[in-house]
C-alpha cells in the first residue's frame, strides 16, 4: 500500500461516525487564522466584529454559523496573494462602523482601516463596502447588507471559478447561487463562500502559514464523505492527526484544495492527554533542580563572568506594581503571560507594523515572563506611599514636566524651551533604574569585565556605565551626574553596586537628590542574570522598597544597533519650532488676522 493509499485509508476510518451513510454534505466549520496570541486575537474580533467567545476554549470566537480559531505562530505574511483574498463581515450601518474604527486607531487594538481618506465606496449593485486589516495582517472587507449580519462569506480566488466552484460543490455540498445576483458562489447555512477571478499580479501563493491558513469543514455524515472522496481522488496533505495547541486539541485531516488552498476536514475534538500534562510537570521540576546545581563561570582573573549581550525582551509587558485583580498570585499561566504580552506590543505599535517590534510574540526567542509584577518588595507588590514631601515634589513635576498646555492633549504650553521638556524626550538618559525597565523595543544590554570594571552598555539612547570594582570609594556630594556614581563589590556570585551623587535633573517616580540604589546582579543559569535593585529615598517614600526580573543572554540572534538619537535632534527642533509657531498664530488671532503661515 502506498502512503497516498494508507493516508486515504486512514482518513477513512478516521472520518467515520455511526448512523446511516448518506451523500457528502459539509458545512462551515472555522477558518483558521494565524496570529502571535490566540486569547489576544479571540478579544480583538469580539470587541470589533461582534463575534462571541466560545466557551470551551479561549482561542476562538463564534461569528455566525462560523467559528474563527487562530494558530498562535510567526505568519508568513498577509493572505492577500493567496486564494483566500479575505474574509467578510456585514454590519448595519458601515458609516458609523468606520468611524467608530478610526476613532480606535491604530494603537491599542490596531485597527488598520485601509484608505482613511475615503474608506467607503459603493459597489453597484451589491453594497457599500470598507476594508480595514486585523493587528496581525488579515484583510477583512466590511459590508452594509442588512439581510445577512455578522460574518457574511469568505472571498476565493481563482485562475478559473468555475472549476473551484465546482470542486467545492463536489466534495463539501453547499447551496450554489448568486450573491446578489452578481457574485458566484455557495452558500452554507447563512454564509457563503464566494470565488472571484483572480485579480492579482501574478500567481497565486499557497496559503499555508499565511494569516489566512486555511478553512474548515465538517461533515454531516463523515463516513458517507470519507468514502466519496476516496474515490473522487482528493489529495490528503496530512493525515488524521490529533492538533493539540491549547491543551483542547482537535482532529483533522490536512486536503489540498485548487489554487494552492488548504483545506481541514474535522473529525473530532480530543482532550489533551494526562500523560502529556504529567511529564510537562516532571520536565519542571528537572529544569528546577537543574538550576539548582549549575555553578557560575569565571573570568580569567576569577570573577563571576556576566560578559555578553543581554535583554530583558520577556519581561516586557509585566506591570511594576501588581494589578489588584492578581492579589495573591504567585504567577500568570503561560497563556495568560503571552496575551498580556500581545496586549502590551499592540498597545504601544503606534503607526509600526507589529514586526517592527522586538519583543512581538514570534520574533523572539524567549518566552514571555510569567511574573506578576516587576516589584518584589513590599511583598503585595505596590510602590510604598509618598511622604508628604514626596507628593507635593511629584505633583510639581507633572504640572510642569509634559511642555503641554494645562487641560490640553496638543496645545504646547507658552515659551516652552528645550530645557522644559524631559531628559527622554532630549535623548540624554532615561535614568535609573529606568533604563533597565522593559519597552517595546531597544531593550539590548552589552556588559563586559576587565580586572577592577564592569561596562554596561544599554540600547536606548546608547548610555555606558562605566562601574569600578576595585574598592574606590564614591566622589564627594558635590560632584553630581544624570546616573549618579556607581561603585561595585562582589559578594560571592553577586554583583552588588551602590548608586549615589545623582544630580536630580532626571528623576524616578518622584525621587530626590537623595536617591539611593542598590543593584544586585546574579547569574543563575548559562542564559540568565537574576537583577534587583532597592530603592532608598527618605525624602520620597515612607520605605525602601525592591523591583527585579530576570536578563537573558542572546548572543546569537540579538545585536545592538546604533539609536540615532541625540540632543539637538529633528525630533527636538520641530517640537521648540512648533511651539513657536503655535504662539504666532494665537497671537495673529487675538489681534483679529485669522491663521498664519507656518
Amino acid at each position: 500500500m502506498t502512503r497516498f493509499q494508507l493516508a486515504i485509508a486512514v482518513l477513512a476510518l478516521s472520518l467515520s461516525f455511526a448512523g446511516p451513510a448518506n451523500a457528502a454534505e459539509a458545512g462551515f466549520h472555522h477558518i483558521h487564522l494565524t496570529v502571535t496570541n490566540g486569547d489576544v486575537a479571540a478579544r480583538w474580533y469580539i470587541q470589533h466584529l461582534g463575534c462571541e467567545a466560545v466557551a470551551t476554549r479561549t482561542d476562538a470566537a463564534r461569528c455566525g454559523d462560523v467559528q474563527l480559531l487562530f494558530i498562535a505562530r510567526p505568519a508568513g505574511g498577509g493572505n492577500e496573494g493567496t486564494a483566500a483574498d479575505h474574509i467578510t463581515f456585514s454590519v448595519p450601518d458601515l458609516a458609523a462602523k468606520v468611524k467608530q474604527l478610526l476613532a480606535v486607531g491604530v494603537g491599542g487594538s490596531g485597527v488598520r482601516v485601509v484608505d482613511r481618506e475615503s474608506p467607503i465606496h459603493e459597489e453597484p449593485g451589491l453594497f457599500k463596502v470598507a476594508f480595514i486589516k486585523d493587528p496581525w495582517g488579515t484583510k477583512i472587507e466590511l459590508v452594509e447588507d442588512p439581510g445577512l449580519l455578522g460574518f457574511h462569506h469568505v472571498h476565493l480566488f481563482s485562475d478559473d471559478p468555475g472549476a473551484t466552484l465546482k470542486w467545492y460543490q463536489t466534495n463539501f455540498g453547499g447551496k450554489p447561487g448568486t450573491l446578489k445576483g452578481r457574485l458566484n458562489g455557495l452558500q452554507y447555512g447563512k454564509a457563503w463562500l464566494i470565488v472571484a477571478r483572480n485579480s492579482n499580479r501574478g500567481a497565486l501563493q499557497p496559503s499555508e502559514g499565511r494569516t489566512i491558513d486555511h478553512i474548515g469543514f465538517k461533515f454531516a455524515d463523515a463516513g458517507a464523505s470519507s468514502a466519496e472522496l476516496t474515490q473522487k481522488g482528493v489529495q490528503v496533505r496530512e493525515a488524521p492527526d490529533a492538533i493539540d495547541g491549547d491543551g483542547q486539541g482537535m482532529r483533522a485531516a490536512m486536503l489540498a484544495a485548487p489554487d494552492k488552498m488548504r483545506i481541514e476536514a474535522v473529525v473530532s475534538l480530543v482532550p489533551r492527554a494526562r500523560d502529556a500534562v504529567a511529564a510537562d510537570s516532571r520536565s519542571a521540576d528537572a529544569r528546577a533542580a537543574a538550576a539548582r546545581a549549575w555553578r557560575a563561570p569565571r573570568t580569567p582573573w576569577g570573577e563571576p563572568d556576566l560578559e555578553g549581550i543581554w535583554t530583558v525582551n520577556d519581561t516586557h509587558g509585566v506591570p511594576l506594581e501588581r494589578p489588584a485583580e492578581l492579589k495573591g498570585r504567585e504567577q500568570l499561566t503561560p497563556t495568560e503571560a503571552a496575551a498580556r504580552r500581545e496586549r502590551t506590543t499592540q498597545a504601544g505599535i503606534w503607526g509600526y507594523d507589529r514586526e517592527w517590534r522586538d519583543t512581538a510574540l514570534g520574533f523572539v526567542k524567549t518566552s514571555p515572563s510569567q511574573q506578576v509584577a516587576l516589584v518584589l518588595d513590599p511583598p503585595d507588590g505596590r510602590i510604598p506611599p509618598l511622604t508628604p514631601q514626596g507628593r507635593k515634589r511629584v505633583a510639581d513635576r507633572a504640572a510642569a514636566g509634559s511642555g503641554l498646555a494645562e487641560g490640553s492633549s496638543e496645545e504646547l504650553r507658552p515659551g516652552i524651551w528645550a530645557v522644559d521638556l524631559s531628559p527622554y524626550v532630549r535623548c540624554i538618559t532615561r535614568g535609573l533604574p529606568e533604563m533597565w525597565m522593559p519597552i517595546g523595543y531597544n531593550n539590548g544590554v552589552q556588559i563586559v569585565q576587565g580586572p577592577g570594571f564592569v561596562v554596561v552598555t544599554k540600547e536606548m539612547i546608547h548610555e555606558a556605565r562605566v562601574i569600578p570594582t576595585n574598592g574606590s570609594p564614591h566622589p564627594g556630594p558635590k560632584l553630581t551626574q544624570w546616573l549618579g556614581d556607581s561603585r561595585g563589590h562582589w559578594e560571592g556570585d553577586t554583583l552588588v553596586v551602590e548608586v549615589t551623587n545623582f544630580n536630580g535633573a532626571i528623576e524616578f517616580r518622584g525621587s530626590s537628590k537623595g536617591l539611593r540604589l542598590t543593584e544586585r546582579y546574579t547569574r543563575t543559569a548559562a542564559d540568565t542574570i537574576d537583577y534587583r535593585v532597592t530603592v532608598e529615598d527618605p525624602d520620597t517614600w515612607t520605605r525602601p522598597w525592591t523591583l527585579g526580573f530576570p536578563i537573558k543572554k542572546d548572543d546569537g540572534q540579538y545585536e545592538l544597533v546604533e539609536y540615532s538619537c541625540h540632543e539637538g535632534n529633528y525630533g527636538l527642533v520641530n517640537i521648540l519650532s512648533a511651539a513657536r509657531a503655535q504662539e504666532r498664530e494665537k497671537t495673529a488671532q487675538g489681534a483679529g488676522k485669522g491663521p498664519t503661515k507656518r
